[in-house]
């Protein structure tokens, strides 16, 4: 059996039917589980109490964590460290191998432009002040304590149906709707996006691949270097619309901080976009032999979905 622990999100949808390639027993946990194969198992469960993330463990040989809180930093600081905890523990007594699906928000300002598995580590951020406390809680099990896992590591992304997808929510939707896209900072800037779909399968392959644990892995992402001006346009191409866009600059943001709780966030994460945000994932590409979606096929599959 493999289980997903997060199972609602953007990437636990495509997971789940990646999973079917390699087990008939799929286990979904979340609040609310909903079916995605139809014979999946649905196990509702508060993954803030321990005693409910060990049951939703239990009888797993492989549990990805792809778990999505609400992007607010006093619920990240609060539940973040508790999940992990509760996770890895209940990994260990059962006996299963962890997946977990990460971010790039612990790497250092200066390794943006170029991100590797490798990358310097050194948060500029509250937010990725907590995501490196979880690697190295990670770490830690896994060189200690006997745990086998992997991170899994996505850029910003983007996919059909992807509600919290920053392509999705700035530019295809906004289209769709009539109105103007937005950017945030800077939309002459490279700006590389995973493609959800790819980026489930990947994971599912990482966690049914023994010699990719104990490993960071980047999950597959386009080699292409857009910026975000070039993605509006393209976006606007295939919508049939003019690429009109709004720059959300710092000091907007930090403006509409004041009455919004998400601006207020998105002020100390703008490192990423006022420069150059390039995310290498060779090493996963070369290892599988996989190729990425390009940006115009899954530009369009996005706006096909909506």
């Amino acid at each position: 059996m493999q289980t997903i622990l997060g199972a609602g999100g953007d990437i636990g949808k495509f997971l789940a039917k990646d999973l079917v390639s390699y087990t008939d027993h799929i286990r979904l946990v979340a609040r609310h589980p909903q079916y995605v194969n139809g014979n999946d198992e649905l196990f509702p469960a508060d993954l803030l109490q321990a005693e409910a993330v060990s049951k939703a463990v239990a009888g797993s040989e492989i549990v990805y964590l792809t778990v999505g809180l609400p992007y607010d930093i006093r619920v990240w600081s609060a539940q973040w460290p508790v999940i992990m905890q509760h996770v890895i523990n209940a990994c260990l007594e059962h006996g299963s191998k962890l997946v977990f699906f990460d971010n790039v928000y612990m790497y250092d300002k200066t390794a943006i432009p170029h991100m590797r598995e490798d990358s310097p580590t050194l948060p500029p951020s509250r937010k990725g002040a907590v995501r490196a406390k979880l690697v190295a809680m990670l770490n830690d099990a896994m060189q200690n304590r006997g745990l086998k896992a992997l991170i899994a590591r996505s850029a910003d992304f983007y996919g059909p149906g992807a509600k919290n997808g920053i392509l999705n929510t700035l530019v295809i939707n906004n289209f769709q709707k009539g109105k103007s896209a937005m950017w945030q900072s800077d939309p002459n800037k490279i700006h590389s996006l995973t493609y959800v779909p790819d980026a489930a399968k990947a994971t599912a392959l990482l966690g049914n691949t023994d010699s990719a644990y104990n490993q960071v892995w980047h999950l597959p992402t386009s080699r292409e270097k857009l910026t975000g001006k070039q993605f509006i346009e393209i976006t606007a191409s295939m919508a049939g619309c003019k690429p009109s866009y709004t720059v959300l600059r710092p000091f907007m943001i930090s403006l509409l901080g004041l009455f919004m709780r998400v601006m207020k966030e998105l002020q100390e994460m703008q490192y990423q976009n006022n420069q150059d945000y390039f995310f290498d994932s060779e090493k996963f590409n070369q290892a599988f032999s996989f190729t990425p979606t390009l940006y115009a096929d899954g530009i369009r599959q996005s706006l096909q979905s909506s």
